[in-house]
């Protein structure tokens, strides 16, 4: 089903058996930390496998034709009071019927950019991602920046390099899998 919604131009074609298999990274940030992880889950991906199509769209641009052109996915958020961000469940809201029963089987990770915890965002994404059909390849994987004052809340965020390897690794391995045809 193509989604006519303005915006949905960048959409891959649909896929078949001779097309390049693709990884869609879907995130929203708001102080940054989210895009680190998700750029450097990209980065890692891009790097293990150069001829794997992988696109990194904000949920504001994604579409269900974004959803449907993609063999695997990687769906990042911030924690925003114990929940995923308003912007990823309006991504949700808009893709999920378009795609439902189309897109079975097809492998999945999620990240969160917590402040303090970060599970119940996790949990929320995971139920989707069931609902979907979707075969998560990792558990999810959840940063914590700690911060717990609303003037470390809404800072911009830098995250370590520690984190952002295990971002990197986690796209690497994701991206190996796909090319190889295990997801």
């Amino acid at each position: 089903m193509h989604d006519p919604t303005p915006g949905s131009s960048g959409a891959l074609p649909p896929s078949s058996s001779s097309a390049v298999r693709s990884l869609l990274v879907v995130y929203h940030s708001h102080t940054g930390g989210t895009l680190q992880m998700a750029q450097a889950l990209v980065d890692g991906a891009r790097d293990a496998e150069p001829g794997l199509g992988v696109r990194l769209l904000h949920a504001s641009a994604a579409h269900a034709g974004d959803v449907l052109a993609a063999q695997a996915y990687v769906f990042a958020t911030p924690e925003n009071l114990g929940a995923i961000s308003g912007l990823m469940k309006d991504f949700f809201d808009r893709t999920y019927y378009p795609a439902l029963d189309q897109i079975n089987g097809r492998a999945c990770a999620l990240l969160v950019c917590a402040g303090s915890d970060g599970h119940n965002a996790a949990r929320q994404m995971q139920r989707i991602a069931t609902g979907w059909r979707l075969k998560p390849v990792a558990e999810p994987l959840i940063v914590c920046t700690h911060a717990q004052t609303p003037e470390q809340i809404l800072a911009p965020k830098q995250l370590d390099a520690p984190a952002l390897q295990q971002c990197r690794e986690l796209g690497a391995a994701l991206a190996t899998g796909l090319v190889m045809g295990i997801y």
